[in-house]
């Protein structure tokens, strides 16, 4: 595929001295020449859910079977999160961010309460970032797995969807465990968690995490080992890392291009400084190096929620929230004795805390990239903005861009291979 553009590059240096470059068109236009000929087709992909990750209308103009021309059309899925979550108090704003890219609820949730934490400038115990950090990549290892399994059903790989969602299941179950629910838990609080973990967490955790390398092989040898799949992602919807950073792409989908750039490295959070993990990196930037990276971070973070959960039983009987009683809840058994603690409990669920006022951007490595909340607060006991950087928008924004001369079954690996997300690009 050819370079998107030829422009000279401008902007400030990054990602390791590369400078970025002027920005390219999130969507391709027909040839003018090609419209003359009268074989120009314009067809609606869409908005249908199963095919394309959410309800996505991409409008496609096709020659014969070859893409000469596309844009996304996206808004299907609006849900307005972000404008709800400004009538709501900091407190209940929480349940919001996890609806909005459902595959990685838990690190959306995370993100918006450490930008709150931020604001505070409140102190959370380090046993409760141990384990925010073991479920984030828990969080990660359950998205890789849907999209893996998904990509299969899309590309005829099918059995890998079943291999897959058999382990997605396990992962639910260690959610289900700690947060009572399999998705949408809202386990954050600021200033730490809203529980302890249970006493079963780590040993099931870790039988888990000793069982999945396994699983990871096989899926390994469903796809090095099927030519259907190297067929459809080999040299499919190649991006070169400096048309990466045009087009404003992050997560796997810019390390499948050479870009080494990783949240977790670059910009520690959490305790991502004191474990030791790889950021895995491949140069061909095409569906194929796309979904080794994904294939391979989940070998790291299992890595890395290993080196977690060590941590986590060494801290047994340390609190998992701060104490701060404006912000957190009194404990229940004080409940019973404490006038002091009912009032607080009743005020902070009725009315909520109230956040210094001031503005922050937190970002993190999602599943999908990095995910940024920017967050504005007047004092009051509910935000004043929320908004969501969502790395699925770019990826969105990309995908005519990436399949220029390609076919109409290539639209769907490289669609697939993107792993967006339509609930985190609308929101």
């Amino acid at each position: 595929m050819a370079a998107v553009s030829d422009s000279v590059f401008t902007g400030p240096v990054l990602y390791e001295g590369t400078r970025i470059p002027s920005p390219v068109p999130s969507w391709v236009q027909v040839d003018p020449a090609r419209l003359e000929d009268g074989n120009v087709l314009e067809v609606n992909f869409g908005p249908n859910h199963p095919s394309t990750h959410g309800v996505l209308r991409l409008v496609v103009d096709l020659d014969g079977e070859e893409i000469v021309g596309m844009r996304a059309v996206v808004g299907y899925l609006h849900t307005g999160f972000e404008k709800s979550m400004e009538q709501k108090s900091w407190w209940k704003a929480i349940n919001y961010p996890s609806r909005i890219d459902y595959l990685s609820s838990f690190q959306n949730e995370l993100l918006f309460v450490l930008a709150i934490e931020k604001l505070l400038g409140i102190e959370v115990p380090a046993k409760a970032t141990w384990i925010r950090t073991a479920l984030s990549e828990l969080n990660r290892i359950h998205s890789h797995l849907v999209w893996l399994g998904t990509m299969g059903l899309e590309l005829g790989v099918q059995s890998i969807y079943f291999y897959c969602f058999d382990q997605r299941e396990r992962v639910l179950d260690l959610f289900e465990m700690v947060t009572g629910v399999r998705v949408h838990g809202r386990y954050c609080q600021a200033g730490g968690l809203a529980e302890d973990i249970p006493p079963g967490f780590v040993p099931d955790a870790r039988s888990f995490c000793r069982g999945l390398p396994k699983a990871i092989d096989e899926y390994v040898h469903m796809t090095e080992k099927n030519k259907i799949w190297l067929k459809r992602t080999k040299g499919i919807g190649v991006v070169s890392a400096e048309d990466a950073i045009r087009l404003g792409l992050s997560g796997p989908v810019l390390r499948g291009s050479g870009v080494n750039w990783d949240l977790r490295k670059r910009e520690p959070y959490l305790f991502y400084d004191q474990v030791d993990f790889e950021v895995p990196v491949y140069d061909d930037g095409d569906s194929y190096a796309r979904a080794r990276v994904r294939i391979d971070e989940m070998r790291q973070s299992l890595r890395i929620a290993e080196q977690c959960l060590d941590r986590i039983e060494e801290l047994a009987g340390d609190p998992w929230i701060s104490d701060d009683r404006k912000v957190v809840l009194p404990p229940r058994e004080e409940l019973q004795t404490s006038m002091e603690s009912l009032i607080h409990h009743f005020k902070l669920v009725t009315e909520g805390y109230r956040v210094p006022a001031g503005e922050v951007y937190v970002a993190i490595e999602s599943s999908r990239g990095e995910q940024g909340c920017y967050l504005v607060s007047d004092g009051g006991s509910n935000p004043w903005r929320v908004h969501f950087r969502a790395p699925s928008f770019p990826s969105i924004a990309a995908a005519p861009t990436l399949c220029q001369e390609h076919l109409i079954a290539d639209l769907i690996a490289i669609s697939a291979s993107l792993d967006t997300l339509l609930g985190d690009c609308d929101r």
